[in-house]
């Protein structure tokens, strides 16, 4: 840099008692002001650039306000996927949502008994009502799908084998395997049967005097179609407790009802596999259940025991604003008939297509004119739940009163009009 722009720059400190700065000052921290101008000069320096008042504070005052934009921010869901972990998943009911505020605000007895003043457990409340709710003996809540998983092959399968059928090994999000999880989890996999067929006599075949458990996994993700062949849950069960071994389920998406009921494909719910006798079901909470992100572990009580005293437990509980936020959404499945009001993401999953019009007719109203026009296309679930219920857009409605565009039904109409076809959010 020349030595004369050099020296034209102003001092940092000079700069702190112009007119510009105090108003930095009153809106941001001193530290934070400081910081701003002194990478400024520094640009300035590097590129042998002149200091310029309007351009520099200019300069200064966007990368404050960038500083001071939170990382998480609320976005519009416009990708036609419901479930988007990229976007945080399910959009939780109201009532978790002010039950997290509350507990937010200040202590709750998240690990006291009100009744007897000693220390309880945190996961009583929740238990609870999963109980109730599946008729499973014992229930208990982790951070996620995959920390349940991980916490039950370490509890009940370290040190052995699990058997799982090779149609079964699959892969959730950010490439995270099943056989890798078992192997963190200090188990042996034994893959048995054929990638479409896979048969009772494959599971006895492969038990040995180290199986400690048959694990069923559910493919929630993908599916299998033409020459294929499953061992049903119950003769599985079956199998195990003949054998001395464990049985565990992983449903992944956890559905907690019946989702024909609400136009969707049957999912297998937490309750029907407890009633298949599995020691062990595991779930998510934040996919078709519409809750936060936790891992659900329920089934016989002895089972459970062994997982809530194992020493991962303590790195996979939940805080007390999960809890909070489960046990409302939980609470909510006590009344069938108002779920579909209750819990977002079964709403947008249900929604029929003069619903979705409806909505895409008012959201088009609202667009300057020519932005945005109608197309119809498919929405997916998402979240790796139901890959065969994409949902299909509707035909385009009439326009509304006033309005001579074409209705927008997608939830992300494009920016400018364009052919095809394009998804939209169920």
């Amino acid at each position: 840099m020349d030595a004369s722009l050099r020296r034209a720059l102003p001092a940092l400190h000079r700069l702190l008692e112009t007119p510009e700065a105090a108003e930095l000052l009153q809106q941001h921290p001193r530290a934070a002001v400081v910081a701003a101008l002194r990478a400024e000069l520094a640009g300035l320096r590097a590129q042998a650039l002149p200091f310029e008042t309007a351009r520099s504070f200019a300069a200064a005052r966007a990368a404050l306000a960038a500083a001071a934009r939170p990382g998480l921010r609320q976005v519009i869901n416009a990708t036609g996927v419901v479930l988007h972990t990229n976007l945080g998943r399910a959009p939780l009911p109201q009532a978790a949502r002010d039950a997290v505020a509350a507990e937010a605000a200040g202590y709750c007895n998240l690990e006291l008994d009100l009744e007897t003043g000693r220390r309880g457990h945190r996961h009583a409340a929740c238990a609870a009502l999963l109980a109730e709710l599946t008729g499973a003996e014992a229930a208990l809540v982790v951070n996620n799908g995959a920390a349940a998983m991980l916490l039950a092959l370490s509890a009940l399968a370290a040190g052995g084998e699990a058997v799982v059928s090779r149609g079964e090994l699959v892969e959730i999000g950010g490439g995270f395997r099943i056989p890798d999880v078992i192997r963190q989890g200090g188990a042996r996999l034994v893959e048995v049967g054929a990638t479409n067929r896979t048969r009772l006599a494959d599971y006895a075949n492969a038990i040995g005097p180290e199986t400690r458990l048959l694990l069923r996994v559910h493919q929630s993700n993908f599916l299998q179609m033409g020459f294929t062949a499953m061992v049903e849950p119950a003769a599985l069960v079956t199998l195990a407790r003949e054998g001395g071994l464990l049985s565990v389920v992983d449903l992944g998406s956890g559905a907690l009802v019946d989702l024909s009921a609400h136009g969707l494909p049957a999912e297998p719910t937490m309750g029907q596999a407890v009633g298949q006798g599995f020691d062990l079901v595991v779930a998510s909470g934040d996919k078709l259940l519409g809750g936060p992100q936790a891992g659900l572990l329920l089934g016989r009580a002895a089972v459970v025991e062994r997982l809530a005293t194992h020493p991962l437990m303590r790195a996979l509980r939940c805080d007390k604003l999960t809890l909070a936020a489960l046990e409302a959404t939980l609470r909510l499945y006590r009344d069938p008939a108002g779920l579909r009001e209750a819990v977002p993401a079964l709403a947008m999953l249900s929604a029929t297509a003069e619903e979705v019009g409806a909505r895409a007719a008012r959201l088009l109203a609202l667009l300057p004119e020519g932005l945005a026009e109608m197309a119809e296309g498919t929405s997916l679930v998402g979240g790796g739940s139901l890959p065969a219920a994409a949902r299909y857009a509707p035909a385009a409605p009439a326009s509304p009163p006033g309005n001579d565009r074409r209705a927008a039904g997608s939830a992300h109409a494009p920016r400018r009009p364009a052919p095809g076809r394009a998804r939209r959010r169920y």
